[in-house]
């Protein structure tokens, strides 16, 4: 649905049960465990709202970046994925529509707002630096020579997101939760701050995490599955590219494994994080080389399609936001950070995480970026795929059930 005062093709966040941030509460309704989320989410609503049946064993597949408008385009990958689709839901994802505010909404149920991860990139406000929240790394001053090498996050992953995860629930419910992922994940930051709560099991291809999620539900329970290649490729050749396909069709076979080696009832609920769109180079601006976006501007955060504009000490943000305006133009809507908590594009935003908010907050249209030149490296500045706007590509995410 089109949001008041954003223009057609561009979707609100939503944080209720037809939301990415519903799945988790969704599955633990299944199981017959009775909670409710810090905003209201409760699991048997969210599971009748998504129509999902009781069980006792669930798997929860969530791949990264295969947007529900990236699924139905390529569909011709994905023979399995595409065969669900007659039945499938599309959620709307949070803003920004990216990992770590994605992943930490879906693992809590809640909004970013309350979990404080924003996007990619973010002020943390105790030490002023640009964390980061995928590698939970902070640098200290980015803009000035010789500080641009980034060391370990000065806040433990607990104090910046304080909401208890679902996981972290079933299991104090006396739920068996697993989780297979790649062994670089074990106890990261940002599984610490988002997906808390199951154990681990060190997986480090699709295979082989398939292989593990068939083992732990030879009892009751539930495991999340995560895979990434979809989004990693995505960034690295583009959603349009062969190698995307290739990638796709990968995840699927492996998918279609899955279900054929679970037990009989076994409930398989299959989502992402976000979609993602292709680049358009010739709509980037560089802040380092656009003198009307870099003045008054101490600090930019986020990522070349949603960012956290934090202003000069003193600055007048309305001035600002006009100077940003008057150069994107039909580019992005560029809005106050008051203006972006009222309209809930953060869902309810708690009072230790007001501050992590950009003064200015960007979100790009079309397939337009904003970089900065000082802070991303030539690579990240030419990715042919991006994410984290308000899209329909970019904010739809497929819910695909099925009961084996």
């Amino acid at each position: 649905m089109t949001a008041p005062g954003l223009a057609a093709g561009l979707v609100a966040p939503s944080y209720g049960t037809a939301s990415l941030a519903a799945v988790l509460p969704a599955a633990a309704g299944a199981l017959g465990v009775d909670l409710t989320t810090a905003t209201g989410l409760r699991s048997r609503d969210c599971a009748a709202a998504l129509g999902v049946p009781a069980t006792d064993r669930v798997v929860v597949v969530l791949v990264d970046g295969l947007g529900l408008h990236n699924l139905v385009e390529r569909g011709g990958h994905a023979p399995f994925l595409r065969s669900l689709l007659g039945d499938a839901r599309s959620l709307t994802s949070s803003f920004p529509s990216t990992t770590a505010a994605a992943l930490a909404t879906f693992g809590t149920g809640t909004a970013p707002g309350r979990t404080g991860l924003l996007g990619y990139t973010q002020r943390n406000p105790a030490t002023g630096g640009l964390a980061t929240m995928v590698s939970w790394t902070e640098q200290s001053d980015p803009y000035r020579p010789g500080t641009k090498l980034a060391g370990p996050m000065r806040a433990a992953p607990e104090d910046v997101q304080r909401e208890p995860t679902v996981l972290e629930a079933l299991a104090a419910a006396g739920v068996r939760v697993a989780a297979p992922g790649p062994g670089k994940f074990e106890g990261s930051g940002m599984t610490r701050a988002a997906l808390r709560g199951p154990r681990y099991v060190v997986a480090e291809t699709l295979g082989a995490r398939v292989d593990a999620t068939v083992r732990a539900l030879r009892d009751p329970g539930l495991v999340y599955l995560y895979h990434g290649d979809v989004d990693k490729t995505g960034h690295q050749y583009g959603p349009d590219s062969w190698q995307w396909g290739d990638a796709l069709e990968a995840a699927d076979s492996e998918l279609r494994r899955l279900v054929r080696s679970l037990p009989a009832g076994t409930l398989v609920l299959v989502t992402a994080d976000h979609g993602q769109v292709a680049t358009d180079f010739d709509l980037q601006r560089d802040v380092a080389t656009t003198p009307e976006l870099a003045r008054d501007v101490a600090l930019l955060g986020g990522e070349p399609r949603a960012l956290h504009v934090y202003t000069e000490p003193g600055t007048d943000p309305h001035a600002v936001a006009a100077r940003w305006r008057d150069v994107l133009g039909r580019d992005a809507v560029v809005v106050l950070r008051d203006d972006a908590v009222d309209a809930g594009w953060f869902g309810p935003v708690a009072d230790h995480v007001r501050d992590a908010v950009g003064d200015l907050v960007v979100a790009t249209t079309g397939r337009a970026t904003v970089v900065d030149s000082r802070l991303h490296t030539t690579e990240a500045r030419a990715l042919p795929g991006v994410h984290g706007s308000l899209t329909e590509t970019e904010m739809h995410v497929p819910l695909l059930a099925l009961a084996v």
